[in-house]
């Protein structure tokens, strides 16, 4: 429980710390040099969570953005088209990288909730024909970071994946909190990856690890992502030291979403009754809160900077908007105490 003048930080699920658990772990971890496949706790992590999401292998990796690029940059050539919602991780916060990285164009599709309709897609499929950009892969996000962690709905992904392999179109999946969407609907996280050609899931998010990734594919696909992870500067020889982390999250981090859940539930709704903020609480599905706070007369990033002294960290997804993230490290007490210093920061600044 988090006393009182405690700073409270709510920027993201990454700001964690290693549980004792991984601390432990950590220390007593069997080494090797990963590079020359010699770790036993990293072979032992990607054994262990394939079988978990239902693929043939999984590739352990520094970090989720690494983890998509790598997946992009198998599945489709340079000068090819990516479909991607037009507020993806992978456009919007991966700093070009598929363009930058691989000469991929992003074609944008909008949607409501994070997943575009089959519709929006197909209509974005360029035709078949050599002199237009061809499109080689649709790329997927949940849950989705930037429309408030809302759920992907699973008809909807089903008839996606349906349509696309008919098309032998692949469909990569940025799932970093794949294990949210799993505890909101339900499912296991294999039935929420069943049917996608690579997954990414990130350990270091609502898993609560320090830090690394995993990708998600065929025992050929995940042999091609090892080459290009070297290629990325992904090899990490003794990495076994962050697999034990991961092994301990993969166990005793899905324990903890439902709870973040619910303090983020709790949490809009009680920013929704505070004067000049406006949270939409039929968005907030997992643990991500988003409040517009526009009537402030404050951009986002000038309200979380003249919020800091307050004793909460937040962070501006867009010039008006404001994230909060709930995770394990900010319990319930440090959620009430988050809310009452941000009604003490708007009443000084209204």
């Amino acid at each position: 429980m988090a006393p009182s003048n405690a700073l409270v930080d709510l920027r993201s699920d990454t700001v964690t710390r290693p549980s004792p658990a991984m601390r432990e772990a950590m220390y007593r971890a069997a080494v090797g040099d990963d590079v020359y496949l010699e770790d036993p706790t990293v072979n032992e992590l990607q054994v262990r969570a394939a079988a978990l999401l239902g693929f043939e292998a999984a590739l352990f990796v520094p970090t989720g953005t690494m983890g998509n690029q790598i997946c992009l940059r198998l599945h489709a050539p340079p000068g090819s088209e990516i479909i991607v919602e037009s507020r993806a991780h992978v456009y919007e916060w991966e700093l070009g990288a598929l363009a930058a990285v691989s000469g991929l164009v992003p074609r944008l599709v909008p949607s409501e909730r994070g997943l575009p309709t089959w519709e929006a897609i197909a209509a974005a499929i360029q035709p078949n024909v050599y002199y237009r950009t061809q499109t080689a892969l649709i790329c997927l996000e949940n849950t989705h970071n930037m429309h408030g962690g809302t759920v992907a709905d699973l008809p909807e992904m089903t008839r996606i994946l349906r349509e696309a392999a008919a098309r032998n179109l692949p469909v990569h999946l940025d799932g970093a909190r794949l294990f949210n969407a799993a505890v909101t609907l339900g499912r296991t996280v294999a039935e929420l990856a069943q049917g996608f050609s690579s997954v990414m899931v990130c350990l270091s998010k609502g898993l609560g690890a320090p830090a690394g990734s995993l990708i998600f594919g065929t025992q050929a696909f995940i042999e091609r992502a090892r080459v290009v992870r070297k290629m990325f500067g992904g090899g990490m020889r003794q990495a076994g030291v962050l697999a034990a982390a991961g092994l301990v999250a993969l166990e005793e981090g899905p324990a903890y979403l439902a709870a973040d859940h619910a303090n983020a539930t709790w949490l809009a709704a009680e920013l929704a009754n505070l004067p000049r903020l406006h949270v939409d609480i039929t968005r907030v599905e997992t643990n991500i809160v988003m409040c517009d706070v526009t009537q402030t007369g404050l951009t986002a990033t000038a309200f979380c900077e003249r919020l800091k002294p307050y004793g909460v960290l937040a962070g501006p997804a867009s010039p008006t908007t404001v994230r909060l993230v709930t995770h394990r490290d900010a319990p319930f007490e440090a959620c009430r105490q988050a809310v009452e210093n941000i009604r003490r920061f708007l009443t000084d600044i209204l």
